[in-house]
C-alpha cells in the first residue's frame, strides 16, 4: 500500500452554488424555537381555559389559540423533516393544515 503526501495547505473548497452547510442545523434550531413558542401557547391556553367565565366569554379567541398551537406544531414538524434530510416537497405534503400547506406551495411557486 502506498501513501500519498498530504499537502501543507489544503486546496480551498468552495461549496456548490445553492448549498448551505448550515441549512440542516438552522432548520433544526428554528423547529426548537417554534416548539418552545407552541409550548408556551399551550400553557397560556390551559390557564385561560381554567377560568370557566373567561372560557365561555372568549371561546372564539381560545379557538384561535388552538389554531396557533396546531400551526406552530405543523411548522415544527416540517422543519424537523427537512432538517432530517427529507426533500422539501415531500416534507410539505405531510402538513395537515390545508391552508398552511397551500400557502407554502404558493410561496414556492413564486420563487
Amino acid at each position: 500500500m502506498s501513501c500519498l503526501p498530504v499537502p501543507a495547505q489544503s486546496p480551498s473548497v468552495e461549496p456548490m452554488p445553492g448549498y448551505d452547510p448550515y441549512s440542516g442545523a438552522l432548520h433544526s434550531v428554528m423547529a426548537g424555537e417554534l416548539r418552545e413558542m407552541r409550548d408556551m401557547l399551550e400553557r397560556l391556553a390551559e390557564v385561560l381555559v381554567g377560568d370557566a367565565h373567561f372560557a365561555t366569554s372568549y371561546i372564539e379567541q381560545l379557538q384561535t389559540f388552538d389554531y396557533l398551537i396546531q400551526h406552530a406544531d405543523e411548522c415544527v414538524n416540517l422543519l424537523d423533516r427537512i432538517a432530517s434530510g427529507e426533500d422539501s416537497l415531500t416534507a410539505i405534503s405531510h402538513v395537515r393544515l390545508g391552508e398552511v400547506q397551500n400557502r407554502i406551495r404558493t410561496a414556492l411557486r413564486s420563487c
